[in-house]
């Protein structure tokens, strides 16, 4: 029977043997023998299939939902909790959810389908996410400028955090124009709302962790004795500078990393391979990337915990899911559908069993609900919802030699990331 960390392995093999877009046969390291196979035999897209891998796993026990729950009286099955990641895509020509436009300044010019001339771009605001037990609140961009008086809100992450630090950012910028930009706290980007005080920030930040080329030294050492003579070295308990005093200065704070831990175009495990270290020293035997996200966020989080103010709420984001089909980024691959997927359709592209290109956004989220149970995060859970809206990428339209299916449209569904987010916020301050 395959481990869990075996399946994880396997993925990063695939996609560091896979990455070149001449690539004619997929391989896999086969562990139990020692062994390099090919993989022979074509799925029903025309697409080399891959072995079931996840087939005799026992998924883990996933963390219970946050979830909202209406107040006796508020409607139709009031009292009754509400799980907002499940539920459907619903299609209403009359439904405009955008809260601003193309024309906010903020918006990354790659991401601004309207400008790009996507043709579903002002299609896309008439999907309204609809969960199974209850109706998500419209957002209020007034109240929630209100609400926040004097308080600072950080986003810690990726690109795909400053998707939705754009999103809210761009919302609230339409309602109250009165703003100074600047960098807080070592931020890459922010903002506050001068007549309200309300700060919101975006700290970039790759593995959340601080890391940057190694190489070794002439005096060699145990690393260059196993073969390392250079890659990206990766403290595991010390943060990125990039973030390091955002704890201190935030009261809201929304995390994410994932992406560039599943990247061999740039962590690539021949010639630039992560290598951990703790407390100064290299790790030894050397860990696996997959070994490595666990100490990260295992000591991210406690970081976080030990430096916060004692009152601030925490968000972890689950991960973004990507819409590559018919190969990779650098393969090719594309995602040019016009509506979402069926539920049908979203099994294919991310089950793991299936491990196909996109198959990351589920085998992140193993390791993140394995560091956040029993944590004193809150988990804003989004993959889900989001691996319908394959249609919802800038693809040929983002400015890009590849079509860009990882990043999301604005206006778009990172709206509804903190239509979640917002809801959530509120749920937590009334349950204190």
């Amino acid at each position: 029977m395959l481990r869990s960390d075996k399946l994880d392995e396997l993925y990063w093999r695939r996609r560091a043997l896979g990455s070149g877009p001449t690539r004619k046969v997929l391989c896999i390291f086969a562990f139990w023998t020692g062994k390099l196979s090919s993989v022979d035999g074509l799925n029903r897209h025309g697409h080399r299939k891959r072995p079931p891998i996840e087939a005799q796993l026992a998924p883990p026990s996933p963390l219970p939902p946050l979830l909202l729950t209406r107040k006796p009286g508020s409607g139709s099955g009031s009292g009754r909790a509400c799980d907002y990641s499940v539920g459907s895509w619903i299609y209403d020509p009359s439904f405009e959810s955008a809260r601003y436009d193309g024309s906010c300044k903020e918006i990354f010019k790659g991401w601004n389908c309207i400008s790009g001339g996507k043709p579903n771009a002002r299609d896309l605001i008439k999907w309204r996410w609809k969960p199974e037990a209850c109706d998500l609140p419209a957002f209020d961009p007034f109240r929630f400028l209100e609400v926040n008086r004097n308080t600072n809100i950080g986003f810690v992450g990726d690109s795909l955090n400053r998707n939705m630090f754009v999103a809210l950012f761009c919302s609230l910028k339409k309602v109250s124009g009165e703003v100074k930009k600047w960098r807080p706290a070592g931020a890459d980007r922010g903002f506050t709302f001068l007549q309200y005080n309300l700060t919101v920030a975006y700290h970039r930040t790759n593995l959340l962790a601080r890391y940057g080329w190694w190489s070794a030294n002439a005096d060699g050492g145990e690393l260059v004795s196993l073969g390392y003579k250079e890659g990206y070295r990766v403290d595991v308990d010390i943060p990125e500078g990039t973030w390091a005093e955002a704890p201190r200065f935030h009261d809201i704070m929304i995390f994410n990393t994932g992406h560039w831990w599943w990247a061999p175009s740039k962590f690539d495990p021949i010639k630039s391979p992560m290598i951990f270290f703790k407390k100064g020293q290299p790790l030894i035997p050397p860990v696996k990337p997959d070994i490595g996200l666990d100490l990260v966020l295992e000591k991210m989080m406690k970081y976080v915990t030990n430096e916060a103010k004692s009152d601030a709420i925490k968000f972890f984001r689950t991960q973004s899911p990507r819409h590559f089909e018919g190969g990779d980024w650098d393969q090719g691959g594309s995602c040019s559908r016009s509506k979402p997927l069926s539920p049908e359709q979203v099994e294919e592209l991310f089950a793991l069993e299936n491990n196909g290109t996109n198959v990351e956004a589920r085998l992140v989220n193993r390791h993140l609900y394995k560091a956040l149970k029993g944590s004193d995060f809150h988990v804003l859970d989004i993959t889900h919802l989001s691996e319908f809206r394959a249609d919802a990428h800038p693809s040929t339209f983002g400015g890009k030699k590849h079509d860009d299916c990882m990043h999301w449209c604005l206006p778009g569904i990172t709206d509804t990331w903190n239509d979640i987010f917002v809801t959530l916020l509120t749920q937590i301050r009334t349950s204190r």
